[in-house]
């Protein structure tokens, strides 16, 4: 990825604040589950207040474009409201001297965003700060360094850092996701994987749609990608990819359909499924040395594997039961015990980056939802429901999941995106149909 420097802007204040920006009066902790969380909405009666927040126009060349970016950001993420700029107070608020604070809380506005850009000899110097309108300070204040076309990425890290510091959770905006394009009528779609800007931007093509391909997953800590790829009149075959170079190899030597592969937390293995005349199982591979290891021998269809961010443990769907159901085995194999009890069929588990929960399909009564319970089983919650929900796959950060629905017909998916309250949901725009997406891990390498 291309360098960006970082380093901090000193503070217009002299006593800087540790008070958390806070949006919405009497407000609760958004996720009970997560106790180091610090965002705070207001939930009282069941409505959601999404924070005021004001950005304004970065000076500079292409600072519209920045400050539109973080804008677009923090809106669809839902947990702020960008003011109008026919509110604001000062149309162009200064850069190097504070706000005036009364007019701002005046018009209703909780934190303020102010930047600009600067040429730098042959890079391109941006800052910016964040004010706390309430309390009169600067919460935080940040300048980067980068090439001048990398000016719409510096955006995106902008807003991470300041979703981080009012929420306490980590940014997910500074990411990618490649997701499976689909063109061309519904009974012979073209599919090719596809990569764009979490935002729906840059988007770029990585195979040619010769040969199709579904269930990419992101490597959680390099820009490799495994998928299944089937050429017609071959098996389907697992495949990695590297993102930045277009290397490709096969996982695996077998003779059967291998499928539904998912990397491990260090990204050296792939856990898949192996068809195996009527039932498959799950295999775990090396991709250095090619070692395989198998993990379940069933009579039954053992399949969509996902490993706990530690390692140690291992979701997968199995029908051993006579329907589809969730299980946890032990990352190295043995008894798996099943966590899902609930009305219908579950399906495609996705097991959080914080751990503490799994995302899952649900199917039954006709319709398709997507929720999350907890390693053991408990807590279980629906985010979404309608006609066809499928293959949840988490942000980075572990508070939004994407996953895509078809509303059926002649129609095709489209990738949406929800946090983990359910009270969020927003379409991620993509140039045509898509299904299947799966997010990168924080470009910035900050967690």
């Amino acid at each position: 990825m291309t360098l960006i420097d970082r380093n901090p802007l000193p503070l217009l204040t002299a006593a800087p604040t540790r008070r958390r920006l806070l949006a919405g009066a009497g407000a609760a902790l958004l996720v009970p589950a997560v106790a180091r969380a610090e965002l705070v909405i207001d939930l009282r009666g069941g409505t959601f207040q999404p924070m005021p927040i004001a950005i304004a126009d970065f000076g500079g060349e292409g600072g519209v474009l920045v400050s539109g970016v973080i804008a677009n950001n923090l809106k669809r993420c839902g947990y702020f409201l960008p003011v109008d700029r026919s509110r604001f107070p000062e149309p162009n608020p200064p850069f190097d001297v504070a706000p005036r604070f009364d007019a701002w809380k005046a018009a209703g506005v909780q934190a303020l965003v102010t930047g600009r850009l600067i040429r730098d000899g042959g890079r391109l110097r941006t800052e910016f700060r964040l004010w706390d309108v309430a309390t009169g300070t600067q919460t935080d204040g940040q300048q980067y360094f980068t090439d001048p076309n990398n000016a719409r990425r510096v955006g995106h890290i902008i807003s991470d850092a300041i979703f981080s510091k009012v929420t306490g959770l980590g940014g997910f905006f500074d990411t990618r996701v490649v997701f499976v394009d689909e063109s061309g009528p519904k009974e012979s779609r073209r599919k090719r994987l596809a990569i764009m800007d979490q935002d729906g931007a840059n988007v770029r093509y990585l195979t040619d749609g010769n040969v199709s391909v579904v269930t990419p997953r992101y490597s959680p800590v390099s820009q490799d990608v495994t998928f299944m790829s089937q050429r017609q009149g071959e098996q389907p075959r697992v495949q990695v990819l590297n993102i930045e170079t277009g290397q490709r190899q096969v996982v695996g030597n077998f003779p059967d359909m291998s499928s539904s592969p998912r990397f491990a937390p260090n990204g050296q293995r792939v856990v898949l499924s192996l068809q195996q005349g009527g039932n498959s199982n799950l295999y775990a591979i090396d991709i250095g040395s090619r070692t395989t290891m198998r993990l379940t021998s069933t009579a039954a269809i053992d399949t969509s594997p996902s490993y706990s961010p530690d390692g140690s443990r291992i979701v997968f769907e199995s029908d051993r039961g006579g329907q589809q159901q969730l299980y946890v085995m032990p990352a190295g194999g043995g008894e798996g015990q099943r966590i899902s009890f609930g009305q219908g069929r579950y399906s495609q588990p996705a097991w959080s980056p914080r751990g503490d929960l799994i995302a899952f399909t649900r199917q039954g009564g006709g319709g398709f939802a997507i929720g999350v319970m907890r390693p053991d089983g408990s807590g279980e919650r629906i985010l979404t429901e309608g006609f066809h929900n499928e293959a949840p796959n988490w942000a980075p950060n572990g508070q939004y999941i994407m996953f895509f629905r078809d509303p059926g017909g002649q129609s095709g998916g489209k990738l949406y995106m929800v946090d983990i309250t359910g009270r969020v949901e927003v379409p991620v725009p993509t140039p045509a149909f898509a299904s299947d997406p799966t997010w990168s891990p924080l470009l910035s390498g900050q967690r």
